[in-house]
């Protein structure tokens, strides 16, 4: 299955050059970073970090997601990058894993790690081996020409959660745990989220607050009966409870939130906003 851009020319340029430039702009943004990182190397197994990142357009959450970004690029690249969304369609099953062929973006094309996805398949309870739920879906993609931006010498397995319940995320944790386990690879998991949308910006910094405490705390159960009880309309609160279920099996205790910002900070208008933070799980 060749999975082609649905959202370049929208969510990020979809000319080579522009896409590159945009990708610039996002780390050097007074939101960013402020600098370009220089990609190390890493040749070992265990990976020692975990992101969490925003997904709307780069005009918006891009100069967040360079934060996590950078993180990535000073520890060098695993073999493989886990990058689990939310289902923003409707498509799809429980857990959709896309298990073979490429994803293109106007940067080139990234392999899917057929063997890390299928053994996800066979080691989880829900997950299943499904394309629908990617066809039109952003949040992955977004991701992606981060990545390429430095090298395009890693596989990835995409994976989206239309089920965001406790026990879907538990069960998709343990499922990566064992396979990395059974395969010896090295791999990140990429947490694609953003957090409240269209409250004012004064009850976005206090919903989102809740949230990123609680996940700064690697609580995912709390996370997750915050998220229902006060209603936050966090959208991928599964694919970062997941996140920090895995960590912890991995030895990963600690989350840093590098940087939180809504899209009333990029434009002005503190009426109806979004929020969007990168962190890392090491």
């Amino acid at each position: 299955m060749i999975r082609k851009p649905a959202v370049a020319g929208s969510f990020y340029p979809d000319n080579s050059e522009l896409l590159k430039k945009t990708i610039e702009d996002c780390f050097k943004h007074k939101f960013g970073v402020g600098f370009i990182p220089e990609l190390q190397n890493f040749d070992g197994i265990d990976y020692p970090i975990n992101v969490m990142v925003p997904h709307a357009g780069f005009r918006y959450s891009g100069p967040v997601a360079s934060h996590s970004y950078c993180q990535i690029v000073q520890n060098g690249f695993p073999e493989v990058f886990i990058i689990l969304s939310p289902n923003h369609t409707g498509y799809g099953s429980e857990i959709s894993v896309f298990n073979e062929g490429e994803w293109i973006t106007p940067l080139g094309s990234i392999e899917i790690d057929d063997e890390f996805a299928n053994s996800i398949i066979s080691c989880s309870d829900v997950a299943s081996a499904d394309f629908d739920a990617h066809l039109f879906e952003h949040s992955i993609e977004v991701q992606l020409p981060f990545l390429q931006y430095f090298s395009n010498d890693f596989t990835v397995v995409p994976i989206v959660m239309g089920s965001q319940s406790f026990s879907a995320s538990s069960d998709l944790a343990k499922a990566i745990f064992d396979s990395a386990e059974k395969l010896n690879k090295s791999y990140c998991v990429i947490a694609s989220t953003d957090l409240s949308h269209f409250n004012n910006q004064e009850k976005a910094n206090t919903v989102d607050g809740f949230v990123l405490e609680d996940i700064e705390n690697m609580n995912e159960f709390k996370l997750y009966e915050e998220v229902i009880q006060y209603n936050i309309t966090m959208c991928g609160y599964g694919p970062v409870m997941t996140t920090i279920a895995l960590s912890k099996m991995c030895d990963k205790h600690n989350c840093e939130i590098l940087q939180y910002k809504t899209s009333g900070d990029v434009t002005g208008d503190l009426t109806s906003v979004v929020g969007y933070a990168s962190g890392i799980f090491k």
